[in-house]
């Protein structure tokens, strides 16, 4: 049977603007006839994925999510390297459209614009190392790729980015991998109401008697709020992805775990500087059915003490699945900051334990 690994996490961000909409203002959604502000799990993916937390130890094992890879790992180096631009657009069009089908249109601004696929390829470090050696003998002996040369895509994966969150190649379907990670979108777990900023910007160079007006004026939306995040991971399937690599498989649990809890998405940080650690949590590990606990937070909280009463409703919640599901995990880890219960040394030691 597989095991699976549950992360329940409450994270509170101070007023920001972290992640937006087609409008510019900070995402929602209703849930429990309420709008709550909401992270969508992309943004919390890409976060994630390019931290320090993940480059710290497993810099090796991490692709690259482009569509005009071609243009730069191809037809850059070639063209910098002496060789003719017709050798080099054709070797960067056979190596692209091995990863995807390529742009039909042409851009007179831009005439390498048909160097890029359509869609964007997540490739495996193991791939980019592939494609940088055969444009390194392709230079050294001034010509194209043969049809055999350019097969780079790899079913054997090492790439802890793929491996955990999946890779789609729409026209290369053998080619594509499985998510062994899901990720919730992050809920407020009360109310929320997005307010506006209306802000002005200051010509340092103005003259006063002339003109004491502002350069600028701005509006942006923000909010604050509480969120109720859950990550799930098959451990077995992420095994399988990183073809059996145990050791591989420690170290990417520990920084995926160590992400969630430090990492905050990038959106307008320099604005709101609103970075935040998780207050609370949950680690659950086995073989049961995974279940989210966002039930908890349908009716939203109204208190004075948000942290803890959300930790109060999380707990309950868990208790009473296991009252009528039976015990829905093996094996726990809690990290609560508000109580100084355990430690994130240990849940990261905890989290990577078979």
């Amino acid at each position: 049977m597989s095991t699976f690994i549950q992360l329940h996490l409450l994270t509170a961000y101070a007023p920001s603007n972290l992640n937006r909409d087609d409008l510019g203002r900070p995402k929602t959604a209703k849930m429990g006839n309420t709008d709550r502000l909401r992270i969508s799990s992309q943004s919390l993916k890409r976060a994630w994925r390019t931290s320090d937390c993940f480059y710290q130890s497993l810099s090796d094992h991490i692709g690259a999510r482009s569509r005009c890879f071609a243009r730069y790992w191809v037809y850059k180096p070639m063209i910098d390297n002496g060789i003719s631009e017709k050798i080099a657009k054709e070797s960067a069009i056979k190596i692209a459209d091995q990863f995807g089908k390529l742009k039909n249109e042409k851009s007179p601004k831009d005439p390498l614009t048909n160097l890029e696929t359509e869609q964007l390829v997540h490739i495996s470090n193991y791939e980019q190392q592939a494609i940088k050696q055969l444009v390194d003998l392709l230079i050294s002996e001034k010509r194209e790729p043969t049809n055999n040369e350019v097969k780079l895509l790899r079913k054997e994966n090492s790439s802890i980015d793929i491996a955990l969150f999946g890779r789609m190649l729409a026209d290369r379907t053998a080619f594509s991998i499985e998510a062994a990670c899901q990720v919730s979108h992050a809920l407020g777990v009360s109310t929320v109401t997005i307010e506006d900023d209306f802000f002005t910007a200051v010509d340092d160079l103005n003259n006063n008697d002339v003109d004491a007006g502002s350069a600028h004026l701005g509006e942006r939306g923000f909010a604050s709020a509480l969120f109720y995040t859950y990550v799930c991971i098959s451990r077995d399937l992420l095994l399988e992805n990183l073809n059996g690599d145990e050791v591989l498989v420690e170290k990417t649990l520990k920084a995926l775990t160590e992400s969630a809890a430090k990492v905050a998405p990038t959106g307008m940080q320099n604005s709101f500087a609103s970075r935040a650690y998780t207050s609370y949590l949950l680690i659950e590990k086995g073989s049961q059915q995974p279940r989210s606990l966002a039930v908890a937070y349908f009716n939203p909280i109204r208190s004075q003490d948000l942290v803890n009463d959300a930790i109060t409703r999380l707990e309950e919640q868990r208790d009473k699945f296991d009252k009528v599901y039976g015990q829905c995990a093996d094996s726990r880890y809690v990290l609560n900051s508000e109580t100084g219960e355990g430690t994130l040394s240990a849940a990261l030691d905890f989290v990577a334990q078979k």
